[in-house]
């Protein structure tokens, strides 16, 4: 047999055994990781609570075989997000030999030579007027409208909350205060990671980053506090501020003109009423010569918002990813 293969020494305390577990999925989406590590760290300690007088390597060998060995529940994990993966996979969108080849192999954890894609690539108009079909085009372009209340709500929580956790630490209340802020954070995150997975299609974490909740007040705070993490989730709230309203910005102004120079010649026929679009001094609802080209420019402005929109999305998906995942 292979040293490769040779199973690993079972852990003798619990942050060896999720550094073991975070080896073994190596290479996976850090999202999936830092469910995968919460869940671990939580099950282990809930055990070594219940088994008072037990060392945490007598806990560890006592669950190796109910919850598994860093290895196991590794290769549990991966098929597990492999499978879920093809399950929630929007409808008419299919695997090429290419990416199942990469889902077998991210389940294994094993590298698998890729076949050449046998699928015949797709025409430009097909690419272009195939967003269509793409439904997280629709979520990122409602993700866009809906960035102005979730970004000034954000925004308004880190400020007011940064404020006044600051200026009452000289009252013991401002502890509290101050742990129940840093907690509301994190809770946050994970609100906006359901919503940027929801519409953006961005695999987000579903659970928490673990914080140990036998610790005290101030070790838990000074745990937050040396958490890069907390930061950058602070510092992605602040950003979704400036960055909601230019998604609202343009999300609305590129919809309207499309839509309005679509129907802007059935305005006219139906109510008798110029739409009031004018371009070089026509108006284009009562110029009957320039409603085909109305038309066809508001159909193409309005498939161009829509990639656009699903561009925003992918970006912001990998931002959000960076900030709001502890990697």
């Amino acid at each position: 047999m292979n040293a490769e293969h040779t199973p690993r020494a079972l852990p003798t305390t619990i942050p060896e055994y999720l550094e073991q577990l975070r080896a073994a999925l190596s290479g996976a989406d850090p999202a999936m990781i830092q469910d995968a590590l919460y869940d671990a760290e939580e099950y282990l300690r809930s055990e070594l609570a219940e088994q008072v007088g037990k060392s945490e390597a007598e806990v560890i060998a006592g669950v190796a075989g109910s919850y598994g060995a860093p290895e196991e529940v590794a290769e549990i994990y991966r098929e597990t997000e492999v499978t879920v993966n093809r399950a929630l996979r929007a409808p008419g969108m299919r695997l090429t030999p290419a990416a199942v080849a990469s889902a077998a192999a991210a389940s294994v954890g094993t590298a698998i030579p890729l076949p050449p894609a046998a699928d015949k690539p797709r025409s430009l108009l097909a690419r272009f007027f195939g967003v269509a079909l793409d439904p997280h085009t629709y979520g990122s372009l409602f993700y866009m409208l809906l960035a102005l209340a979730t970004g000034t709500f954000f925004f308004t929580w880190v400020v007011t909350g940064v404020s006044l956790s600051v200026s009452l630490l000289i009252l013991i209340i401002g502890i509290p205060i101050l742990l129940l802020f840093l907690g509301s954070v994190r809770v946050l995150s994970l609100v906006e990671g359901r919503i940027i997975e929801t519409m953006l299609g961005v695999r987000m974490p579903r659970r928490p980053a673990y914080t140990d909740k036998s610790q005290g007040w101030l070790a838990r705070i000074g745990a937050m506090f040396a958490d890069v993490h907390t930061w950058l989730t602070m510092l992605y709230f602040l950003l979704m501020l400036p960055l909601g309203i230019a998604y609202f910005t343009i999300a609305t102004t590129l919809l309207s003109l499309s839509l309005a120079l679509v129907f802007a010649p059935l305005g006219e026929l139906l109510f008798d009423h110029p739409a009031g679009i004018w371009i070089d001094g026509v108006n284009v609802a009562s110029a009957f010569w320039l409603w085909p080209v109305s038309v066809t420019v508001g159909v193409l402005l309005l498939f161009g918002t829509m990639h656009l929109a699903r561009g925003i999305g992918k970006l912001h998906g990998a931002m959000a990813k960076h900030l709001l995942v502890r990697l």
